[in-house]
């Protein structure tokens, strides 16, 4: 008898608290931060920063690859990630927060601090960010073994690993042992452009699918033009993906590409997880087996639904529109 046909993805990451500030373009001007960015940065300029604000944040569990395995668990997947938390309250708050939304936790523990990132979400919707990785930046080489990947069809791994290139290779060798493809959603352009010495070597040689938007794709490709960079990034991985805000997304997947457009009218409060949770629901979409179209579809409506709220945590009502999409 067959075994079953796995459908479990796994995601790598930082294991980090969100800490979401909504301020005007002058705060984040002196923040230091690029808008649509990311900055690495100490725990003490998080801390300032936080002083300075007007409003109270919002503080949620994140971090991409946490934020995307979420998704799928709350889609009703298989989902579990890996990655390092602080043995502290945020830890804590880490570790219920996956656990509350279905999430299976392999998770290390540190004596440093549970890692953070202040996310600066001006009027325009756009979100800014500034990390602090701690604790989930001392995640060990020898960690990363296949059994941490056991039985996953799929090991996605976020963009922000290539900062620690020892352990972006010791993830893809793991994947591939236990077994699973992998994708690659590049995160953020900064990370592109700090990274570009060793990137194209790792998406040739290891990556099954790629994500990016159109900021990361140009920095990649060189191509303003989105389809252009689409076709780029599809000679060099067997499923790729251009997201393009408003105007939906780009894909290629066997040999053919197409236009998915967006669930309603654009409009955002704030886009913190709109990304990852795309990723969540298009990469469920795959392991399950959805015409591809569908699977954008299903990636559209997730990046809607978490648009408009604050933060990358969807409401209960949320999901239960999002599911009505797998129908």
């Amino acid at each position: 008898m067959a075994a079953p046909r796995r459908k479990l993805i796994a995601g790598i990451g930082s294991a980090l608290v969100d800490i979401l500030l909504q301020e005007d373009d002058h705060f984040l001007a002196e923040s230091g931060a690029q808008k649509g960015g990311m900055l690495l940065v100490d725990s003490k300029k998080i801390d300032e920063l936080h002083a300075r604000a007007k409003c109270a944040p919002y503080i949620v569990p994140g971090g991409s690859a946490c934020n995307t395995i979420i998704g799928i668990g709350r889609l009703g997947g298989p989902a579990r990630f890996v990655g390092k938390r602080g043995n502290d309250v945020l830890g804590n708050l880490f570790s219920e927060g996956l656990k509350s939304n279905n999430v299976e936790q392999n998770l290390f523990i540190s004596s440093s601090p549970t890692g953070r990132v202040l996310s600066i979400i001006t009027p325009d919707a756009q979100r800014s960010m500034l990390t602090f990785l701690g604790a989930s930046s001392e995640t060990q080489v020898s960690e990363i073994t296949a059994d941490v990947f056991k039985d996953a069809a799929l090991v996605h791994v976020e963009g922000y690993l290539l900062f620690n290139h020892s352990l972006m290779n010791a993830a893809l060798k793991a994947a591939r042992r236990a077994g699973a493809k992998v994708s690659l959603d590049l995160a953020s352009y900064t990370v592109v452009e700090q990274n570009r010495n060793i990137l194209d070597e790792i998406v040739k040689d290891s990556i099954d699918i790629l994500i990016a938007n159109e900021d990361e794709a140009r920095a990649f490709t060189g191509h303003t033009d989105e389809q252009k960079a689409l076709k780029v990034l599809s000679e060099k991985v067997p499923t790729a993906v251009v997201k393009i805000g408003k105007r939906g997304s780009y894909i290629a997947h066997g040999g053919k590409s197409l236009h998915v457009g967006i669930k309603g009218d654009g409009r955002a409060i704030d886009t913190t997880g709109a990304g990852d949770l795309w990723a969540a629901g298009f990469l469920f979409g795959l392991v399950n087996d959805y015409p591809i179209e569908k699977c954008g579809k299903l990636g559209a409506a997730c990046g809607y639904e978490v648009c408009q709220v604050i933060g990358a945590s969807i409401p209960d009502d949320g999901w239960e529109r999002i599911k009505a999409e797998m129908i």
